[in-house]
């Protein structure tokens, strides 16, 4: 999992491949789906890609390409003059048609699923409001507060255990951090406001 923020999305998308990168992607980026705004690509581009090696004489090549293996599609929707929407096309950017198709499916819908439950603690990402962010580094304070949030204070339903040795209570409700081994218990607003985060070691 990565998250870029940016003015635009190919910067955005830079900074999240570069962060996958690191996270055990150093040569080539994931499987990825994604909707028809460009840039994506773009951005694997600039961080995956590599410059063609020179064989024969003529100018040396000096922009980075596309490597094979690569796999990504993309779903552009269509809609009319008044914005309704009217279709889908699958539009295979990098990869074997068949074989992407089949991988990554033809549907975004986990992928929309998480952006309502974002809007949802983040108004700031909410279209067409005047709680968008005017400065990018609010937006990224409000982005982490809001990741925070959801981590390590909110508990999820299919996160939580069955309790089987205490008739007072039926479930053991867990956070994603609990589920994860991060921390034991749910914490408060107060637990957020005095911890105090350490960079991990390997981070730059």
């Amino acid at each position: 999992m990565a998250r870029g923020i940016a003015k635009d999305e190919t910067q955005a998308s830079v900074t999240a491949f570069r962060m996958l990168q690191r996270r055990g992607h150093p040569d080539r980026p994931p499987a990825l789906i994604s909707d028809g705004w460009g840039g994506i690509d773009e951005a694997m581009i600039e961080v995956f890609g590599k410059v063609p090696e020179q064989s024969g004489r003529g100018h040396p090549f000096v922009h980075k390409r596309a490597q094979p293996g690569w796999q990504y599609l993309q779903m552009v929707k269509h809609r009319d003059i008044h914005g309704r929407f009217l279709g889908i096309r699958l539009r295979v950017v990098f990869g074997e048609p068949a074989a992407v198709l089949q991988l990554l499916g033809k549907s975004t819908a986990y992928v929309e699923r998480n952006q309502l439950t974002k809007r949802t603690f983040n108004s700031r990402l909410v279209r067409k409001t005047l709680a968008f962010s005017k400065s990018l580094q609010m937006h990224e304070a409000a982005a982490v507060w809001e990741d925070s949030f959801y981590n390590l204070m909110r508990f999820h339903k299919g996160l939580r255990q069955r309790v089987e040795d205490d008739p007072s209570r039926h479930w053991h409700l867990r956070t994603p951090a609990m589920a994860a081994g991060l921390t034991e218990h749910i914490w408060t607003v107060k637990d957020l406001l005095w911890c105090v985060p350490l960079p991990a070691p390997n981070c730059t």
